[in-house]
C-alpha cells in the first residue's frame, strides 16, 4: 500500500499509489509492491530531477519505508480485509463503513510520519534549480486537474464524476444495475463537493511544500527539520483552513452513507462477488507480508 517520501505535497497520491500496487489484482499486486521502490523513485524523479548526489539516499530512504510498511502496515491490512469481507455478505450501516475508513486515516497519518525522516534528509539538499522543476511540474499537474475538475458546465462536471464512481464500484460490484447508477447519480448531485475549496486546498499543499523546502535547504539542526517535515505532513493530512477541513469531514460522512446505501441495494450475486474481491486482495497481501 499507496502511501510516501520524499515530497510531503505527494504524500496522499503516494499513499494512494502505493494502495494501488495492492488492490490492483492478481498476480499483478505482487510484482507492482515488490517493484514499489523503483516505480516511486522514478516517479518522484519526474517532479524533482534529482542529481547523483541525491539519488541513492533517495532510493534507500524509499526501500526503508518499504521494508518498514511490509512489515508494520501489511498485516493490518490483511486484517481490515478479513473484517470487511465478514460483514460484506450482508447489510451495513454508514457507521460501520466510516470505522472502517477510520482505520485507513490512522494508517495514513503513520505513514506520513514514517515519511518524514526521509523528506528531513533531502530538503536540505534541494537546488533552486530543483524547486523551480518541481514549481513547474505543479503547473502542468494543475492543468490537468482543472480540464477534469473545474473545467465545463454543470451537467459535463456531473458526468465525468458519475462515470469514475461507477467504474470504481464495478470494479466490486461488477455491472450495476440503472437503479444503482441512478442512486449514485443522486448522491453526486446532492454532494458537498466544492471543486473551489478542493482547488485552493491543491494550491496551499504545493506552496506549503515549496516553502517549507525552500527554508530548509541551508540545513538545520537534522531533529528541526524532521519536526518541520512532520508538521508539514500533518497539513497535508489535515488542511488548517477551516472551510477545507469541513467540507472534507461532510463528503468523509456523505461516502460512508454512500457506500452503505450502494452495498445495501446490491444483489446476492452483487455481494457474493465483492466478498470475492476482498479474499482475493487478502490473500495477495498475505503473500506480499512474507518477502520472497
Amino acid at each position: 500500500m499507496r502511501l510516501s517520501t520524499v515530497m510531503l505535497s505527494f504524500l496522499p497520491r503516494i499513499i494512494g499509489a502505493l494502495l494501488l500496487l495492492v488492490l490492483a489484482g492478481c498476480s499483478a499486486v505482487q510484482t507492482g509492491y515488490n517493484n514499489a521502490p523503483t516505480l516511486l523513485y522514478w516517479w518522484l524523479d519526474g517532479y524533482i530531477d534529482f542529481n547523483e548526489a541525491q539519488a541513492r539516499p533517495v532510493r534507500d530512504s524509499l526501500d526503508s519505508l518499504h521494508a518498514w510498511h511490509r512489515r508494520q502496515e501489511l498485516p493490518a491490512y490483511a486484517g481490515l480485509l478479513q473484517r470487511m469481507q465478514q460483514q460484506a455478505s450482508g447489510p451495513i450501516t454508514p457507521e460501520q463503513v466510516c470505522t472502517h475508513l477510520a482505520q485507513v486515516r490512522v494508517h495514513l497519518q503513520r505513514l506520513g510520519e514514517q515519511s518524514a525522516e526521509g523528506l528531513a534528509r533531502l530538503a536540505p539538499t534541494l537546488q533552486t534549480a530543483q524547486l523551480r522543476h518541481l514549481d513547474r511540474q505543479f503547473e502542468k499537474h494543475n492543468r490537468k486537474w482543472r480540464e477534469e475538475w473545474l473545467d465545463g458546465s454543470p451537467a459535463e462536471l456531473l458526468a465525468r464524476r458519475l462515470e469514475r464512481t461507477v467504474d470504481r464500484y464495478e470494479d466490486f460490484y461488477g455491472s450495476l444495475s440503472e437503479a444503482q447508477t441512478t442512486l449514485l447519480r443522486q448522491r453526486l448531485t446532492a454532494s458537498s463537493f466544492d471543486a473551489r475549496l478542493a482547488w485552493a486546498e491543491r494550491l496551499r499543499r504545493q506552496q506549503d511544500t515549496l516553502r517549507v523546502l525552500q527554508e530548509h535547504r541551508q540545513g538545520e539542526r537534522p531533529a528541526h527539520i524532521k519536526a518541520e517535515m512532520l508538521a508539514l505532513v500533518q497539513r497535508s493530512l489535515e488542511p488548517p483552513e477551516a472551510a477545507a477541513r469541513e467540507q472534507f469531514e461532510r463528503m468523509l460522512q456523505e461516502g460512508c452513507q454512500t457506500i452503505a446505501a450502494l452495498h445495501n441495494s446490491a444483489s446476492e450475486a452483487q455481494r457474493r462477488r465483492l466478498v470475492e474481491r476482498l479474499r482475493g486482495y487478502e490473500a495477495d497481501l498475505q503473500a506480499l507480508i512474507a518477502p520472497g
